[in-house]
């Protein structure tokens, strides 16, 4: 029986030599891994100021408007982003009337257009937000704000001035 047990051990020796000198089988395995990400709609806004010529109450403007064309909004969104546009009254406001203040109790009329023919007034709702279409890309896009200072104010000399929000719904 020792016998037995001692060509057993030789032979599993044996066996055990001869597999490790047989070249090692490399096994894989794969699995799918996943990646996402989201882009949201975003968009910036930037201004350009309105400024118009001066103001002759006198002469130029006693019976004609004064208009700008100097102002603007840039807007730069997502690709594919539909935005709207609006611009508050300003920080002289009375009722719904734009004003400028010259710093004292004076104040010189106007108003903010979306069009160059003075018909479509802007504004926070509404007609008065500019609905462009939506982004073709993430580059900027500029729009122009017409401005009109009704003719015939009687004011004193001085620099008028007012703060108008805007804002880019998106």
């Amino acid at each position: 029986m020792k016998l037995s047990k001692l060509v057993l051990c030789f032979l599993a020796a044996g066996a055990l030599l001869t597999r490790s000198r047989e070249p090692a089988q490399a096994a894989t395995a794969t699995a799918n891994l996943s990646v996402s990400a989201t882009i949201n709609n975003n968009c910036t806004i930037s201004t350009a100021a309105v400024g118009f010529p001066a103001y002759d109450p006198i002469v130029a403007h006693a019976a004609a408007p004064d208009d700008s064309t100097s102002g603007s909004v840039t807007i730069t969104c997502t690709k594919g982003s539909a935005a709207t546009i609006g611009l508050g009254l300003g920080a002289n406001v009375s009722g719904s009337q734009m004003r400028m203040l010259n710093g004292a109790a004076n104040y010189l009329n106007y108003a903010l257009y979306q069009d160059a023919g003075h018909v479509t007034l802007w504004g926070t709702s509404g007609s008065g937000l500019l609905s462009p279409v939506a982004a073709p890309s993430k580059a900027p896009r500029t729009f122009t704000v017409y401005g009109r200072i009704p003719a015939g104010q009687d004011l004193p000399s001085g620099t008028y001035t007012d703060t108008v929000v805007a804002t880019v719904n998106f």
